[in-house]
């Protein structure tokens, strides 16, 4: 009954007790980072709901705690707090050591390429809720992005594949015992070993949104 929880603290606790490093100092960011976590996961919580209300899919109670708010245990609130803290963590550190800002104008092309096959994708797949609402979304995102040039796009990108081991560790314990139950007819049935191929353009689109509203509360307390 603690795996979830377990889980969300393990991710965690290292970025946590790295975070007072001199170096990085990432708690010195601590302000700007929960205002982004936060305000992310508003979004999320609320996509979250409605996925699990239309049985996109649905948490196996023999693996939570049984604390619930709006039908989704507490573990899942608490995934879209530690997931972002732990890969924020990872983008400071790649972002300190190998700065790779350089490469932005191929990440745009990049960008642009990836949400026209995501917008494809989805528009193709208006029959399978989880599917197109993650492609689409994503593609849009992913665009606004490119136009308008977020500067951290390549170090974001880079840090991004850098976290999906990590990731596929995590969720594919989730998926895999599974914690997690997917609704196959609302997704594409393609997995990576247990893990839905819609998750990760799921966790980039988290992790983009939270990197870009990050960098601007940052930006905004430096000027």
């Amino acid at each position: 009954m603690f795996t979830y929880l377990a889980l969300n603290i393990l991710t965690v606790s290292v970025p946590l007790l790295r975070s007072f490093e001199s170096k990085i100092n990432f708690v010195s960011k601590f302000k700007s980072l929960f205002t982004a976590i936060f305000s992310t996961a508003a979004v999320f919580l609320i996509w979250d709901y409605f996925f699990t209300k239309n049985e996109v899919w649905s948490f196996n109670h023999d693996y939570v705690v049984g604390v619930f708010f709006f039908g989704m245990p507490m573990e899942e609130w608490m995934f879209f707090i530690t997931i972002p803290f732990a890969c924020i963590f990872i983008y400071e550190v790649y972002k300190y050591f190998n700065d790779s800002s350089r490469f932005n104008k191929y990440f745009y092309i990049f960008s642009i390429a990836l949400a026209a096959v995501l917008f494809s994708f989805g528009i193709s797949n208006m029959d399978k809720i989880y599917t197109s609402i993650t492609f689409v979304s994503t593609a849009l995102f992913l665009s606004g992005v490119a136009i308008f040039r977020f500067k951290q796009i390549a170090n974001f990108f880079i840090s991004y594949f850098i976290a999906i081991i990590p990731f596929l560790i995590v969720n594919g314990i989730l998926t895999s015992l599974p914690v997690v139950e997917y609704n196959n007819s609302e997704n594409l049935s393609i997995r990576i070993f247990s893990i839905p191929i819609e998750d990760t353009m799921y966790m980039l689109l988290l992790l983009l949104m939270n990197v870009v509203i990050y960098e601007w509360l940052k930006s905004k307390r430096d000027a």
